[in-house]
């Protein structure tokens, strides 16, 4: 680690990957309020919906786009080298969807048995919490969708370079602009609140726009085409004016969710979500050369593996921690119940319910280990592009109904999908 040769692999962009997981997952678990009555848990609420300056914390916690930015960087060399050999983009894709959808399948599966639980025990505590906790697999629908065109994505950098960043921002900022109606330039000053103040429509088209923007930037990183601290710091200072001048116009201040009066910069994605992603890779820059010398020096090697390693099975199932979490906090009296901010108590019962969440991912996190043991730990993908379409639609479909529905009954109609999905992905050659 002292003298990295050429062939070791980065540890900066995954460093950065387990980062953004480990702040969306202690971002949600932060948010999420438990209620008792009489000590014992019935409901939940949201730190959005009781305070209104949590909306500035989504410009920390929305990282979202720099998990993006960096698997769009760590795959552009791979990407490039497959479509110069002639092999077939979609076949990978499909390599990506199975090693998805194997531990989603696990865990659908368990929110299942949860539900045939609840039917004979009266599902407490699944019944509150149950909205939340398929909530987070939009994150694996959007990452499916933007890596499906990943070669896009790096055909379009090669032809344009940064021209193609420009090239979505436009075509984003179109998308507003129709939203909203707002076709002359005078009425552009209250473009935030002209969109906020429409229906979706043709705003969905953000879904795919916006959300390509941090994958484009990636491909450019990662081919040098923007270095150094003072381009981060730039690019910082943009994002703050962006989001300035999007606050200024009428847009949601809060980067996730919806605000109290309904508004969302997040469905549909909006243009003020693309001051978050100058933020996130301004600071990128900032730190790559500090981060490192610290990954260098310090031999951290072994702790961004393995927080890499349990990554996507802490993204998948630390929702469900909050079950037995609440439960442990009722046991033992805490004060995970702390009123609102402002109140007495409040921030130190948020460290009770941290601790307990943290706690209480550890066996969860220790049982899916043991089960993920016990079967193949890798399974080769399917060359039959046919297969991969079909298997690929299938996860979607399974991932959305469950986002969709939540885990009663989507938990249900989502393990159908996901596990065939598996099935249609898988290699069908006995040889495999």
């Amino acid at each position: 680690m002292r003298h990295p040769q050429h062939d070791q692999r980065d540890l900066y962009p995954d460093a950065l990957r387990a980062l953004a997981l480990l702040v969306v997952v202690f971002g949600h678990w932060f948010a999420t309020l438990p209620r008792l009555e009489a000590g014992r848990l019935a409901a939940t609420d949201h730190l959005l919906d009781v305070w209104i300056p949590a909306a500035f914390l989504t410009w920390a916690v929305q990282v979202v786009p720099l998990f993006v930015f960096v698997s769009a960087a760590v795959s552009t060399r791979g990407v490039a080298r497959r479509a110069h050999q002639g092999h077939s983009q979609l076949r990978w894709w499909g390599g990506r969807a199975l090693r998805l959808a194997r531990p989603t399948v696990t865990y659908m599966a368990a929110l299942t048995l949860l539900v045939g639980i609840a039917q004979f025990t009266g599902g407490r505590f699944l019944g509150t919490f149950e909205g939340s906790l398929t909530i987070h697999l939009w994150f694996l629908v959007m990452l499916l969708s933007v890596q499906a065109l990943l070669p896009l994505s790096v055909e379009a950098d090669r032809r344009f370079g940064l021209g193609a960043v420009l090239g979505l921002i436009v075509l984003a900022a179109l998308v507003d602009i129709f939203r909203a109606g707002a076709l002359w330039p005078t009425q552009w000053l209250a473009l935030g609140a002209r969109v906020t103040g429409s229906e979706g429509g043709i705003g969905w088209l953000n879904a795919f726009v916006v959300w390509l923007l941090p994958q484009q930037l990636g491909i450019a990183w990662q081919r040098g085409r923007f270095r150094g601290a003072i381009t981060g710091l730039l690019l910082f200072m943009l994002g703050a004016g962006w989001l300035l001048g999007s606050m200024l116009s009428g847009y949601p201040v809060g980067m996730i969710g919806q605000d109290l009066e309904g508004n969302s910069n997040m469905l549909p994605p909006t243009l003020a979500l693309i001051g978050v992603m100058w933020l996130q890779v301004g600071l990128v820059l900032l730190c790559e050369r500090p981060a490192r010398w610290l990954l260098d020096r310090e031999r951290l090697a072994g702790i961004v593996a393995f927080l890499g390693a349990f990554g996507m099975p802490l993204y998948l199932w630390h929702k469900l921690a909050e079950l037995p979490a609440a439960w442990l906090g009722e046991i033992i009296g805490a004060p995970i119940d702390a009123g609102t901010p402002g109140d007495p108590g409040f921030w130190s019962g948020r460290l009770w319910w941290l601790g307990l969440c943290l706690l209480m991912v550890v066996p969860v996190l220790a049982v899916v280990a043991w089960i993920e043991t016990r079967r193949r730990a890798s399974v080769p993908h399917t060359d039959s592009a046919p297969a991969v379409l079909a298997g690929g639609a299938a996860l979607l479909a399974g991932l959305m109904s469950a986002l969709a529905l939540g885990a009663v009954p989507g938990s249900i109609i989502g393990l159908v999908g996901v596990s065939l999905a598996s099935l249609l992905l898988r290699s069908r050659r006995r040889d495999a």
